[in-house]
């Protein structure tokens, strides 16, 4: 699995980055590297609650890279 990480600066000045491919996964942080952090920690925990409920089961070796753009 490849994940694409978009990340941008709120009117706030508070940064937001999102996981492309995994609908919904989106953190705040307070520059763009702790908002990548945030938001790649969290794309793990969902992808490993899908593992946990079977919903990767027919994914024999799981490979993860995450891009940050």
């Amino acid at each position: 699995m490849k994940f694409t990480i978009e990340y941008e600066q709120e009117e706030d000045g508070r940064w937001l980055a999102e996981v492309l491919e995994l609908p919904g996964v989106l953190a705040y942080g307070s520059t763009p590297n702790d908002a990548v952090a945030k938001v790649k920690a969290l794309g793990l925990r969902v992808i490993a609650d899908r593992i946990e409920h079977g919903e990767e089961a027919n994914t024999p070796m799981l490979q993860i890279s995450f891009a940050a753009i």
